[in-house]
Order: structure tokens, then C-alpha cells, then sequence
């Protein structure tokens, strides 16, 4: 189930947060058309961040986006060659490089003779790593770290026909995806505030000068920073990003980001079927785990009825989940609980409908991608 308010009210918030820079919707974090749409439908919003290249093509051939990057490289020699066939998805579609090899891999499947430039975009890694490098804060995605691996990365690009360098994307995750402040972890909160202003502080600069460097071979059209958790910092920065993707409009669970307080949006809800002691009740399935490393932040967190939480000896189960607490004893069987993913998007990936609930009114059932019989990771 989506609460259309919630969702709409993040979204907005969203926007608010980006100062006038247009937002991508990350469709990873939605995975249902009908929900990008509504998104894309509001003022703010421009474009997708898609995962997979044949996702990127399926949302620009139904039209849904004609503004499509891919978040990450592609190996998928298929949905390169059906790029490369058509000029408008090559037209529409961005793709994400990091290495040559991966040019060296478009080229294999379809010579630049033979297609329309492809688009494509630069990955900076956006980690921080201070003490001469002695120290690595953040994820582990691209190659090219500094301003001048950057420049060297836009040259070759530049050098090389079929292919038009258009976009330097920059995550950070350890400011984005990092919640800062952890329950009952007070002193790592605090560490965690100083190194993403450290890390914001160093980035600013880093970014720019590859901004600056890159911009010396290709005629950048956008430069994509920043996430859920850094949309307000990273609008902020005078010099480079303009837009930054937002996974927070369905809310999930994992964490508080820093500066963004999203409204609880999505929930799914599992039958009791069994009463196995007092204050105890078990619900068949419930075990829709969040990917990310293993730990208690990725499972699902009992919702409603309030009060109700898991067996730190059990926790979500495939086949069943037992819940406990107060209320645990005034379930009957046939009732339901419902939960929230730790992540919105993953939820997707189980369900094949969403029920859209405006107040107390259902008042639409759309399809998610695996209702839509689509599966791209």
C-alpha cells in the first residue's frame, strides 16, 4: 500500500530542499511506473536515474522519460545493441562510464560507424580519503577519483568517435545514504556528523575542479550529485551540481537521512496465523529483507498495530514472523500487521500490485515493474 498524501508530501519536500535544481526521480527506490509518473508529473522533477540499461529502455520506449541516465555501467550486450539500433532511445538514454573498457565493450557489440553517438556520462567517486588516502569513507564505485583522472577520462571520451561526453554524476554516499544519527549510538553519531562535513568540505572543492577539468574536452549538459540525505547540500553548492536524484518519496525505513524527516509512505501487511504463546503473534511471511550489509537496519519494522516489534532470536522469517509486545496479545488470528521495508523500492520486488490509498479510500491498483512481468536485477 502507498499513502498518496505521503508520497506527494515528500516529494514536495524534496523539492523544497533543492532550491530551484531539478530533481531525478531514482527509479530503483519506486519501481512502479505509475508512481514515476506522478512524480515526474510535479513541478521540480525532471528526468530518471534508472539501474539497468534495459530498464532505462523500457521507461523511455513507454514513455515515461525521454530524460533517462543510468546510474551504472552496463555490460548487457543486448540492450547496447537495441541502443545503438535506434537513434531516439540513443537519444533519450544516457549511459554511465568509469573505464575504458567499457567503451572498448560498446564498441564491440555495434563499431561507431554503425550507430548514432551514445550518450554518455562520467562517474566521479565521490568518497572521501583523507590522511594521504590511509583512510576510505564512503563506497567503492568508480576509478576516477581526482580532477585530473577526471580531465584524462574526458579526453579519451572526446577522443574517441561515437560516443558524446554529457553529464559528470558524483554520489556521495556517505553523506546521502549515511544516517547520522543512529539510535542509541549517540558518540558514532557524532562522529559520523563531523566526517560528512569533512567530507561535503572536501568534495565541493574536488568536484569542482573536475567539473572545470572535464569541461575543457565536452560541453557537459548536466552534472547529477547528491542523494535523499544530501539533496539541500548539495543544491547548495554554487559551482557544479544541478541535479541531484531523490530516493525518498515512498520513505522507507532504514535510517534517518541528515535534513529530511520523510513521511512514512509505504507498507505492506501480513496475515496472523498462528498464536504460539501469551503475548506473541505470528504472521505468515514477513521476511523482505533490504539489501546493504547484513544487520538489524535491514529488516522490515512492525508498523501497525503500534507497539509491536521482533524476536531479536527470530527476526523476519521467510514463511513466518513472530511479533511481540503489548498489543501482540489482542491479535487474533486473520488479522493483519503491517510493515515497513528498509527499503521503499525492494518492497517491489515482491509484490506484484500497489494499492494507492487516498484517506481511507483505496483509489487505484497499478502495477509494479515484477507485476508488469519485468525483472532487471
Amino acid at each position: 500500500m502507498v499513502d498518496l498524501a505521503a508520497f506527494d508530501a515528500n516529494a514536495d519536500a524534496l523539492v523544497s530542499r533543492a532550491a530551484g535544481k531539478p530533481l531525478r526521480v531514482a527509479s530503483k527506490s519506486v519501481r512502479a511506473r505509475d508512481l514515476l509518473s506522478r512524480v515526474l508529473a510535479r513541478p521540480g522533477w525532471r528526468g530518471v536515474m534508472a539501474f539497468t540499461l534495459p530498464e532505462a529502455i523500457w521507461l523511455a520506449r513507454t514513455g515515461i522519460s525521454d530524460n533517462v541516465l543510468v546510474a551504472y555501467p552496463t555490460a548487457d550486450r543486448g540492450a547496447l545493441a537495441e541502443l545503438a539500433a535506434d537513434p531516439a532511445l540513443a537519444a533519450a538514454v544516457t549511459l554511465m562510464v568509469d573505464d575504458p573498457g567499457q567503451l572498448d565493450l560498446v564498441d564491440a557489440v555495434c563499431p561507431p560507424g554503425r550507430r548514432p553517438p551514445l550518450r554518455v556520462c562520467l562517474d566521479l567517486d565521490a568518497s572521501w580519503r583523507p590522511l594521504g588516502g590511509r583512510v576510505h569513507l564512503g563506497v567503492r564505485r568508480s576509478p576516477v577519483h581526482s580532477a585530473g583522472a577526471a580531465g584524462t577520462f574526458a579526453a579519451a571520451v572526446a577522443g574517441r568517435p561515437g560516443f558524446r561526453l554529457v553529464g559528470l554524476m558524483s554520489y556521495e554516499a556517505q553523506i546521502a545514504g549515511l544516517g547520522d544519527a543512529p539510535p542509541g549510538q549517540a558518540v558514532r553519531g557524532a562522529a559520523i556528523r563531523v566526517a560528512q562535513r569533512g567530507s561535503y568540505r572536501e568534495l565541493l572543492d574536488r568536484r569542482a575542479a573536475a567539473v572545470a577539468a572535464v569541461r575543457e574536452h565536452a560541453d557537459l549538459e548536466f552534472v547529477n550529485g547528491g542523494g535523499t540525505g544530501s539533496v539541500a547540500a548539495t543544491s547548495a553548492d554554487p559551482r557544479s551540481p544541478r541535479s541531484p536524484p531523490a530516493r525518498a518519496v515512498r520513505a522507507d525505513a532504514l535510517r534517518r537521512v541528515p535534513c529530511l524527516a520523510p513521511t512514512p509512505a509505504a507498507f505492506f501487511a501480513c496475515a496472523v496465523v498462528r498464536r504460539p504463546a501469551p503475548g506473541l503473534a505470528t504472521v505468515l511471511g514477513g521476511g523482505w529483507i533490504a539489501s546493504g550489509a547484513a544487520g538489524a537496519s535491514r529488516l522490515p519494522r512492525p508498523w501497525l498495530p503500534a507497539g509491536l516489534r521482533l524476536l531479536g532470536a527470530e527476526g523476519a522469517g521467510e514463511v513466518q514472523t513472530p511479533v511481540t509486545g503489548a498489543v501482540a496479545t489482542t491479535l487474533r488470528v486473520g488479522d493483519r500487521v503491517w510493515f515497513r521495508h528498509a527499503k521503499a523500492g525492494e518492497l517491489c520486488e515482491r509484490v506484484n500490485e500497489l494499492h494507492l490509498v487516498d484517506g481511507d479510500e483505496v483509489v487505484a491498483t497499478v502495477p509494479t515493474y515484477r507485476g508488469e512481468g519485468r525483472a532487471f536485477l
